[in-house]
């Protein structure tokens, strides 16, 4: 069983910072990738960002150059840190893991509860 906690959300004013936090916990073997993932009301959940175990990084075309995704290997966790928010970041961002549990078995992908992000004056 694995376990993928968030903490971090919150509201922010345009123009502001906030930095998502992620730590997997369980049967844990091995982590491939972690990233984040948001949906906004009526619209689809989509990829925020990724890191892979070798630190290969991408992003969406809409928050590169103001997010940074980045990792603990030692903690199994990820981070990301939101600069100059905007309204349209408003979101329930969700962590994603996808974990080997075993040395022999295939890697899952694993989801957070989702963690509110509002951007708003």
């Amino acid at each position: 069983q694995v376990q993928l906690v968030e903490s971090g959300g919150g509201l922010v004013q345009p123009g502001g910072s906030l930095r998502l936090s992620c730590a997997a916990s369980g049967s844990i073997f091995r982590i491939n990738a972690m990233g984040w993932y948001r949906q906004a009301p009526g619209k689809e959940r989509e990829l925020v960002a990724r890191i892979t175990s070798r630190d290969s990084t991408n992003y969406a075309d809409s928050v590169k150059g103001r997010f940074t995704i980045s990792r603990d290997s030692a903690k199994n966790t990820v981070y990301l840190q939101m600069n100059s928010l905007k309204p349209q970041d408003t979101a329930v961002y969700y962590c994603n893991a996808v974990i080997a549990t075993a040395t022999s078995s295939p890697q899952y992908s694993y989801w957070g509860q989702g963690t509110q992000v509002t951007v708003s004056s």
